[in-house]
């Protein structure tokens, strides 16, 4: 998708002469609990900002006139929208209108809070699901309104994509330094364990551990097995949050993701070798599959430097230990 750019998105993308946010900037988390939220937090503390957070018991972020005056009341320097109603293809199948609308309404009313407070930067987080259902792989971010979307997640990436458009609308007519990035699938400390609303990563861990404690003989996923995927640490992400709020401007979205993939079943395989289960994997083929592939093109982002650093099978059993301290579902 291509819009006007303001003078500053002018070009390629590109390390700004100038840091686009100050050292010590003030910088408003929204979903500051969630997965993608904590981990940025955690990572612009490293960073020496000053990180500012509001609870959903304090702060509904749908509500657009409390949402706004909160934002005019404490001025950040930066906004990062990492709030959002997210799940797997289950809880998108099921609920399909508070995907749609909690997003939406989550959305508006923190980009337009952000810019009646005289917010100066905004991060606007994504999905890779906005891309459509068969885009040639690997998926640059030129694919984006070219094709069908997958059926099953349609109401979350409509809403994604409408946000994207709010950034750059803010771009184009106020010239506002608003940008976007969509992530692969992630997995960290954080996550959704729910296996009702969780993504396929914790939900195969969860089942796999459960199998092993149960002594379960076999474990049956959904779908085929065949569908690849690519997953990024969301520690890794937070540092490409980092990278893009200082060194880029660009009215387009920047794919954020490793570069690499693999089938499901192959992460299944990976799973069941951190969680120690030894019984049998059997797949139930009348679920469905959703997306064949996708496959990030992050040439956009590793040109601004950017590299993961944590290896898929490590942040695996990280994971799996975080869950297994903390959640008494761990057993």
């Amino acid at each position: 998708m291509t819009t006007d750019r303001s003078p500053r998105s002018a070009g390629p993308p590109q390390e700004s002469d100038l840091p686009l946010l100050r050292p010590g900037a003030r910088i408003f988390v929204a979903g500051h609990r969630g997965l993608v939220g904590s981990a940025v937090v955690r990572r612009l503390t490293e960073d020496g900002h000053e990180v500012l957070t509001r609870g959903r018991d304090l702060l509904d972020l749908r509500d657009g006139a409390r949402t706004e005056a909160y934002l005019r009341d404490v001025r950040p320097d930066a906004v990062v929208l990492a709030a959002a109603k997210v799940g797997g293809i289950m809880a998108n199948s099921t609920w399909p209108v508070q995907f749609l609308e909690d997003n939406l309404r989550i959305q508006l009313s923190v980009i337009a809070g952000a810019h009646a407070a005289g917010t100066e930067r905004l991060l606007f987080l994504g999905s890779s699901c906005i891309y459509p259902k068969h885009a040639p792989q690997p998926i640059s971010e030129d694919a984006l309104l070219t094709g069908p979307l997958e059926p099953t997640n349609e109401a979350y990436a409509l809403a994604k994509i409408a946000g994207i458009v709010q950034t750059q609308s803010y771009r184009r007519q106020y010239g506002a330094s608003y940008i976007s990035a969509m992530p692969t699938n992630l997995y960290g400390p954080g996550d959704n364990f729910d296996l009702a609303t969780s993504h396929v990563l914790p939900a195969l861990v969860r089942r796999f551990h459960e199998a092993k404690r149960d002594a379960a003989p076999s474990v049956t996923l959904w779908g085929s097995g065949t569908p690849r995927r690519e997953f990024l640490h969301v520690d890794d992400l937070a540092s490409a949050c980092s990278l893009l709020l200082t060194s880029y401007d660009g009215d387009d979205p920047v794919n954020v993701g490793c570069g690499e993939d693999l089938t499901i079943r192959e992460l299944a395989e990976t799973v069941r070798e951190v969680t120690g289960y030894r019984g049998e994997i059997r797949w139930d083929t009348s679920k469905p599959d959703g997306t064949p592939r996708k496959l990030l093109d992050v040439e956009r982002l590793t040109a601004l430097g950017f590299a993961p650093k944590i290896s898929l099978r490590d942040g695996i059993a990280g994971t799996y230990a975080w869950w297994r301290e903390r959640s008494s579902a761990a057993g």
